[in-house]
């Protein structure tokens, strides 16, 4: 087995290790043309992000995600006209259940197994959202991990310093010790801040307003999926 000072690896759920769009895309109707279900998708994914962290800035406690998904589907649609027609006011929650339900990434499920059977390192979730939701993620992606950690458990948003120190004390782990992986810069920068390893995948389907070629050296890694995940954590 090899040896590597890392112990465990955090991971962000949606967006890193899941494929959020298709299913999203898939729960629209189909008779609007993909391209503006794609476009409705992405941007109802970008508005929950600023509304988590309005509420984060704000000091509030972690909102059931389905309740906030609610909320920015009902501000993003009537930018898209066409969507008004074609979704019924009792369809809504269908389409919040869509994201209860992704597929894994084509690479992430042998590059978690490499981490565990070939490097002996621990794997936990570690991302806003609801308990619920990352069980239902984790049985339809058939994706496995030590532990869940949600921000629902943990009581706080990432990027709260305080969410990975609590996950890191409840694991008894150094932040020396372990890794963050995440599509997410925001995300990255706040487990950066408590000492942590990070290494950012990136995702066509996320991170949409950072410049890329400054977030390339932000990190101690920066990779365009996990098939090589393992190698560069060996070397951190």
């Amino acid at each position: 087995m090899s040896q590597t000072k890392i112990k465990a690896v955090f991971f962000d759920f949606m967006g890193t290790c899941l494929d959020w769009h298709t299913s999203v895309v898939k729960s629209l109707p189909p008779s609007i043309p993909e391209a503006e279900r794609s476009k409705l998708a992405l941007e109802w994914r970008r508005r929950y992000f600023l509304e988590n962290s309005q509420r984060h800035q704000q000091g509030l406690s972690p909102e059931d995600i389905d309740v906030t998904l609610a909320r920015v589907l009902d501000a993003v649609l009537p930018d898209f006209p066409s969507f008004n027609a074609a979704i019924a006011p009792d369809s809504k929650e269908q389409l919040i259940q869509a994201w209860h339900s992704q597929p894994a990434w084509p690479e992430v499920g042998k590059a978690i197994r490499s981490l565990r059977d070939d490097l002996g390192l621990e794997v936990f979730v570690h991302a806003n959202g609801t308990t619920r939701l990352q069980l239902d993620l984790t049985r339809s992606s058939g994706l496995d991990f030590n532990m869940l950690f949600s921000s629902q458990l943990l009581g706080v948003y990432k990027p709260s310093p305080l969410a990975y120190q609590k996950a890191l004390d409840l694991v008894k782990l150094r932040p020396e010790e372990v890794v963050l992986v995440a599509a997410h810069a925001y995300d990255l920068r706040g487990a950066q801040s408590v000492g942590l390893k990070t290494v950012y995948i990136q995702r066509w389907t996320d991170d949409l307003d950072e410049d890329m070629d400054n977030v390339r050296t932000e990190f101690d890694g920066f990779i365009n999926d996990m098939e090589n995940l393992p190698a560069i954590i060996t070397q951190l």
